[in-house]
Order: structure tokens, then C-alpha cells, then sequence
């Protein structure tokens, strides 16, 4: 008898970040890290299938991967300074280029005399990155789902409280390889809906530069939008223009695409559907469903 199949929840996602116990070199850590994704993709569609055997079997090769703790060490490593791994470099380098961030000769913490700006990092990894190098000029709330550090609360931003006042809002929120551990389209879709609700109105703080914030640092595997059936650049930038947000600057590496979107707060009721925009032998399923 077929199993009912059951919403999945946002913490059946982006796992737990432990420290690595041991230095990997970077072939090994990409090769836990790919084993371990698509392991988790077979998994996750053995359960939607109500094939409860094929389940317990991928989750048992899980297991005899390493499981979380492997997996954890192996995403911590990736992010080391001597990799590149910090996104947040990519952020700071655009809010300097936008004037909004400065290291004036002196001042080694970025203290520019101008307004503290709020910032939310979903999903953090550490409170040593580059955007937390300026504690007088960015304040950061950092959160992730399991969060085993000091200094990151352990939150769904999910279930965060909506905010009842403009002090409860953020200038910057960054959701650096997050979305794409968000295990169903439409609960992407609420994420970044909700995400509108937490940033700070343009209005707010005149002292701010509004041709860029408030802000959302998207950051997504290149696949996600380079080799999926279902989401391309296009209709990912429709999906943000569509919920209030417009481009202001965008990088792509081989592996990684950055976007940095302003809100303009004009948006629009407009759904985006599960269809396809083109097809292959070797792409994905990632998209994004906005109801």
C-alpha cells in the first residue's frame, strides 16, 4: 500500500555545520559533498514515491558516506579563507563599490562615521566572515537551522516572528546557499516572499544609500539556474521583479552564481508555475513556484 506522502519540511535541508576534523584536500571535500546531494535527491524521491525500502537503503548508504558529521566537515572545509570559499567577500566588495561600505586609512573595522546598517545572514556558517570585519558599520543577527556555534542562533527563518516594527527589519539579508537546500519549489517561493517582509523600507532610514538597499545577497549553485528544466536566469529575474526586487549587480563563477537585489517595494500578485523552459539528458529539476 502506497505511503501518503507528506510536505517536507525546511529542515530536511541544509544540514548542520560542524567543524572539520581533519584538513581534506579539495577533491576529497567535492567528492563527499556531490556523493552526499545526490544521495539525499534519491532519497527524497524514494519518499515521495512511498518506496519505503529503496528509502531505507539510500539512507543506509548515507550513513556509510560519512552521514552529517562527514558531510558537515566537508562544507565547513570548502569555505576556508585559503579556498575562496567566503561569499560574503563578493557582497562586501559590491557595498563598497557601492559607497556604502569604506575602510578609511586607519580604521581597520570599516567605521565610516555613517548609520549602522542591519544585517541578516540565513543560514550562517561563521562570525568570522568578511561582512563581520565591520562591526561599526554592519551589525549582523546571524541564524541557521543547526546551528552549533556562538554567535549563530539556531532558527528557522521560517518560523522567525514577522517583524511589528521598522527596528525589527534589515537593511541586508543574505541567503547564500540556502534556497537551494529548501527541499520543496513552493516553500523556495515562500522564502522569498517572506524575505520582503523583513527588509527594511526605503524610507526607514534616509541616511542609507537607497539606489541599492535595502538588499537581498542571493547566492545559488550554477546549476540551479545554468542547467535546470525548470528555472533559468530569465524567469528567476521575472520571479524577483514579479515580488518587488530589482537587479543591481550579478557575478557567476564556474560554480556559483552571486545577485545582489535592491527592493523597490513594488510587486505584484503574479504566480509562477512548475513548466518547462528547456530540456536535456544531463539537467535538473531545480525551480522555484510562487502561489
Amino acid at each position: 500500500m502506497a505511503i501518503k506522502k507528506r510536505q517536507k519540511t525546511l529542515s530536511h535541508g541544509r544540514p548542520p555545520i560542524s567543524k572539520p576534523k581533519e584538513r581534506m584536500t579539495s577533491q576529497r571535500s567535492r567528492t563527499i559533498i556531490r556523493t552526499h546531494h545526490r544521495l539525499h535527491k534519491e532519497h527524497a524521491s524514494a519518499v515521495k514515491n512511498g518506496d519505503t525500502k529503496l528509502a531505507a537503503s539510500v539512507a543506509k548508504a548515507i550513513e556509510e558516506n560519512g552521514g552529517l558529521e562527514v558531510y558537515q566537515a566537508a562544507s565547513k572545509q570548502g569555505q576556508s579563507k585559503d579556498r575562496g570559499g567566503d561569499s560574503s567577500k563578493v557582497l562586501v566588495d559590491w557595498l563598497r563599490g557601492a559607497n556604502i561600505l569604506e575602510r578609511p586609512k586607519g580604521k581597520s573595522d570599516g567605521d565610516d562615521g555613517g548609520s549602522v546598517l542591519q544585517c541578516l545572514e540565513v543560514g550562517a556558517l561563521s562570525t568570522n566572515n568578511e561582512i563581520s570585519k565591520y562591526p561599526k558599520r554592519i551589525e549582523m543577527t546571524r541564524i541557521d537551522l543547526n546551528s552549533q556555534g556562538a554567535g549563530i542562533k539556531k532558527q528557522n527563518f521560517m518560523e522567525r516572528p514577522l517583524p511589528t516594527s521598522a527596528s525589527e527589519r534589515f537593511d541586508i539579508i543574505s541567503l547564500s546557499l540556502v534556497l537551494n537546500y529548501v527541499p520543496d519549489p513552493s516553500q523556495r517561493g515562500e522564502m522569498l516572499k517572506r524575505i520582503t517582509k523583513f527588509l527594511r523600507h526605503t524610507d526607514t532610514n534616509q541616511k542609507i544609500n537607497a539606489s541599492v538597499l535595502p538588499a537581498l545577497f542571493l547566492v545559488l549553485p550554477l546549476p540551479c539556474v545554468e542547467n535546470s528544466r525548470y528555472l533559468d536566469e530569465p524567469l528567476l529575474l521575472r520571479i524577483m521583479t514579479n515580488l518587488g526586487f530589482k537587479l543591481t549587480t550579478e557575478k557567476k563563477t564556474p560554480k556559483l552564481c552571486y545577485y545582489l537585489f535592491s527592493l523597490t517595494g513594488t510587486s505584484n500578485s503574479a504566480k509562477t508555475t512548475k513548466k518547462k523552459v528547456r530540456d536535456g539528458p544531463a539537467m535538473n529539476n531545480f525551480c522555484v513556484i510562487v502561489d
